[in-house]
């Protein structure tokens, strides 16, 4: 049997997530294992937005073009919303909780933290809401893997740390969760959560063997969500937030169905100013109901508040990044 090479990142987080998938294609009767390729950004300590986000999934999807890895599996929210010809997402298995999370000193949740205290994050999305909160937090850049980040706050250089609760659950460190934001608070990232299971369009025998781990329901969601952020024409480390569910609606029939219900944010990376917005449509049009929840942010003035603050280095990673600043 032949074997089915798994790409990742070597980080214990990647890992477990890689083998996530490879279980899963071993209980639907495929051989498989982890090839683990090392990028730029897990040999960088500068911050993401400097070295940009597609350094986590440029490698992989080189490996993938090499003929290195057959399959690449990426944390779905660090791919760019512009399709590769390439490739396709074969499955995007079932998603954990895709909150973020508070990591803090004391057991303390977000309201308690007093004015002043240190708050760790990785993404400006977070740190603009955080700022929008006006809690007078004082909110610092964090890099280093779930660990550093946690042993921030148990070594007190940090009050606190905001992680994705996905993958404190995925390492099996929820215990160190003080609060679990809810999107009322912090709107996580579009995607966020999800991992996106990749493989070259013309493996078609592959792709159809992967597409028994997707979930149609988190396929459906993502969708809006990306779809949100592509209208927006921002970068997948701006400061955007959106978050998808399927609900049931009733009818005046009384009969039940489901339906989709977006809700999203846009903030400035300073917090004085922030947008959010919410829709609710069929769930066959969902990247559809995405855009047009973004146009309307849009209208709003959502675009004066898209961070395009990444070098000019990292555009290739966004090709939606100049008509952006062309229409500042």
């Amino acid at each position: 049997m032949t074997v089915v090479r798994i790409g990742t990142r070597g980080s214990l987080l990647a890992t477990t997530q890689a083998d996530t998938v490879r279980r899963g294609l071993i209980a639907a009767g495929l051989d498989a294992e982890l090839v683990i390729i090392k990028t730029a950004g897990d040999m960088s300590a500068a911050p993401v937005q400097t070295i940009g986000v597609g350094v986590f999934t440029a490698a992989l999807r080189e490996a993938l073009t090499d003929g290195k890895v057959d399959i690449a599996v990426h944390s779905y929210k660090d791919l760019p919303t512009a399709p590769d010809e390439r490739f396709v997402i074969a499955a995007i298995p079932e998603r954990e909780d895709p909150r973020d999370a508070l990591v803090a000193r004391d057991g303390l949740v977000l309201g308690e933290l007093p004015v002043g205290a240190t708050v760790g994050t990785s993404a400006p999305r977070r740190a603009a809401q955080l700022r929008a909160l006006g809690q007078g937090l004082d909110v610092r850049p964090l890099r280093g893997n779930l660990d550093t980040r946690i042993g921030k706050v148990a070594s007190g250089e940090l009050d606190a740390v905001v992680v994705a609760r996905a993958g404190l659950a995925r390492i099996g460190r929820l215990d160190v969760i003080t609060e679990a934001l809810d999107p009322v608070q912090m709107i996580s990232a579009p995607a966020q959560g999800a991992l996106a299971v990749e493989c070259r369009i013309a493996d078609t025998d592959l792709i159809e063997a992967i597409r028994t781990l997707d979930d149609m329901n988190t396929r459906t969601c993502v969708a809006a969500e990306r779809g949100l952020l592509a209208e927006l024409e921002a970068g997948c480390s701006a400061p955007v937030g959106a978050i998808a569910d399927i609900v049931e609606s009733i009818d005046e029939s009384g009969r039940v169905f489901e339906e989709l219900s977006l809700r999203a944010c846009v903030a400035a990376l300073d917090g004085s100013d922030s947008i959010r917005a919410s829709i609710v449509g069929s769930t066959d049009n969902a990247e559809e109901l995405g855009r047009d929840l973004a146009r309307e942010m849009l209208d709003l003035g959502a675009r004066k508040l898209v961070d395009i603050t990444e070098p000019a280095a990292n555009a290739s990673h966004h090709p939606h990044k100049k008509a952006l600043e062309n229409n500042r």
